[in-house]
């Protein structure tokens, strides 16, 4: 298998049929730099506009509708030292008379210190001087071209990925997406240093990365929503509005797949999530929000 240094010359914000910037076969390995939400580089330079500039799309030789690609996050170095968020929880995320208490949505610095793999505020704020965060890198934003020739804003997302936001799309995660275009079309950017369930405050820390993925094909694999796997657990992604929709997508996607994979008729299925499920919710700021529909893998045993 081939390994790839992908430097893209252009960007886009959206995710969509558009003419591949690489292609590559069956396995192979994408190593690339992203730029921040906003279209910042590792250096500082604007490369382009927000929101979230994708690289790619990558084409995937064999990959055809009805098939999965399978997305495996091998490494995510950050490459730059600084980071920003915005500084004041997003307003539909608290109650409406609460609103007008906030004060302005600016933005705020945080340093990231790439040999203590920490990141904290560079101005800290009263009460949070000795704050300082482990650094947990995370996607933000990627997946696959959406089906009927669609081209959809890099703001929200749906049964192809997109802006979902969820903190465990991070370094020894495998995805996978449902393909709908001939060679998956896959769109890769938007990363964070850190992020809090939910992305109540709009962003996580923003900033640049090189990130390593292996992108395979599985054949007639039967997805209708996003999958992932990590060392751990098994996760099923739902994106849409409202956020009850988002959970009904999830957990449907995850009864297909206890019963495809482990054997669970939906009586099983049903005593096993009834007792043992975890939901995790990614973005709630966007047009689309975000939930995982989690399993711990202690609790299953995959069918041979």
């Amino acid at each position: 298998m081939t390994t790839h240094r992908f430097i893209p010359t252009r960007f886009h914000n959206v995710l969509g049929s558009l003419a591949p910037a690489l292609h590559i076969a069956d396995g192979d390995t994408v190593v690339t730099e992203t730029l921040d939400a906003i279209g910042f580089d590792e250096d500082g330079i604007r490369r382009t506009s927000g929101p979230n500039p994708m690289n790619g799309p990558i084409f995937v030789d064999g990959a055809e509708p009805g098939d999965a690609l399978k997305v495996e996050i091998i490494s995510m170095i950050p490459t730059r030292d600084t980071g920003f968020t915005r500084s004041i929880v997003a307003a539909n995320v608290i109650d409406p008379e609460t609103v007008r208490d906030l004060p302005p949505r600016d933005v705020a610095i945080w340093a990231i210190d790439r040999e203590a793999l920490t990141v904290r505020l560079s101005e800290p704020v009263a009460g949070l001087e000795n704050f300082v965060l482990p650094l947990a890198p995370m996607i933000g934003c990627f997946g696959v071209a959406p089906g009927l020739g669609q081209a959809i804003s890099t703001a929200t997302s749906g049964e192809y990925g997109g802006n979902m936001d969820y903190r465990l799309f991070g370094p020894g995660t495998t995805v996978r997406f449902p393909v709908s275009a001939p060679g998956a079309l896959f769109f890769l950017g938007d990363c964070h240093a850190v992020q809090g369930d939910g992305e109540i405050v709009g962003t996580g820390v923003e900033t640049t990365f090189e990130v390593t993925v292996r992108l395979t094909v599985e054949k007639k694999a039967g997805l209708v929503w996003p999958r992932g796997e990590t060392t751990e657990d098994i996760f099923t992604i739902g994106n849409a509005r409202p956020l009850d929709q988002a959970l009904q997508h999830a957990t449907s996607e995850m009864l297909t797949w206890l019963a495809s994979d482990y054997g669970l008729d939906r009586t099983a299925a049903s005593h096993l999530l009834g007792q043992v499920v975890r939901y995790d919710i990614g973005n709630v700021f966007d047009p689309a929000y975000t939930m995982a529909c989690r399993v711990a893998k202690k609790w299953l045993v995959r069918r041979l």
